[in-house]
């Protein structure tokens, strides 16, 4: 047996298949290129714990982009001077458990990120400045045009979490901009847009997710070996990591869909 298996729901009469260029659409070979959003640091262990190994194992370049600095995360009073320094060093340990060595962090203020969206000038002092502008926008230009990705990751826009729901609006409108010419000093403007798709951390899917990836029991612990290693998190360790486990080796995705409007439409519906 495969230590992966993967399938697309919209292709159920085709076998199961253990290839990636097999169920996502629009492969480039040598060219494929993954970036992973993660609002916080430990929601694409949760999230995508098992296809980071897939795409390891097929020698897929591969970056995790963390929105925020941890500095929320403390659950004890021990941890409040250094909290982004604890989530730092589990975080590399954590995607060592998963041969991910490629981290960024955009360093915004975890559970202040409504603060930050759009794109200005920075402060002084101020987070996340990039060529003196500031905003998750900013940012997320910056690193698509810097890491040009064929595919991202990012967290379902359903989850709860106000931080996650910015994250993935702001990657959305930023993908217009990093395949535009505005804000040039962030770097040539993509040739096309990266295929996108929604993983599950907090909450089911606004809709039937598309992809699905199952795999061996060794991967699968990988995956809960890299959560775990959170483990100044004691609210994902009590409360996620049991539902995790028996949710079982498998992972789902959805795909993004871009429709730009057009009054063409709807000219049959009156």
């Amino acid at each position: 047996m495969s230590d992966f298996i993967l399938s697309r729901r919209d292709n159920k009469s085709k076998s199961k298949t253990s290839k990636l260029n097999e169920i996502f659409s629009n492969w480039q070979g040598e060219k494929e290129n993954w970036l992973f959003i993660s609002p916080h640091d430990d929601d694409v262990a949760i999230g995508s714990g098992i296809l980071l190994q897939k795409a390891v194992s097929e020698q897929i370049n591969t970056t995790v982009l963390i929105a925020t600095d941890g500095q929320m995360g403390y659950c004890s009073e021990t941890q409040i001077a250094n909290i982004v320094e604890i989530r730092r060093t589990e975080t590399i340990n954590s995607f060592k458990e998963l041969n991910i060595e490629n981290l960024e962090w955009l360093n915004f203020p975890d559970g202040n990120l409504n603060s930050y969206m759009g794109r200005r000038r920075a402060l002084e002092d101020d987070y996340g400045s990039i060529y003196d502008h500031t905003g998750l926008q900013n940012s997320f230009t910056y690193y698509f045009r810097k890491l040009k990705p064929t595919r991202i990751f990012i967290p379902t826009g359903e989850d709860l979490h106000t931080d996650h729901k910015i994250v993935f609006q702001e990657t959305l409108i930023s993908l217009f901009h990093a395949t535009s010419q505005i804000w040039p000093e962030l770097g040539p403007s993509l040739e096309k847009f990266p295929e996108v798709y929604e993983m599950a951390v907090y909450c089911d899917f606004n809709g039937l997710p598309d992809i699905k990836i199952e795999c061996s029991e060794q991967i699968f612990q990988n995956k809960m070996n890299a959560i775990k290693s959170y483990e100044s998190q004691k609210n994902i360790i009590d409360k996620l990591v049991g539902k995790i486990q028996s949710g079982g080796p498998v992972e789902y995705f959805r795909d993004i869909r871009f429709n730009l409007y057009s009054a063409a439409v709807y000219q049959d519906v009156f």
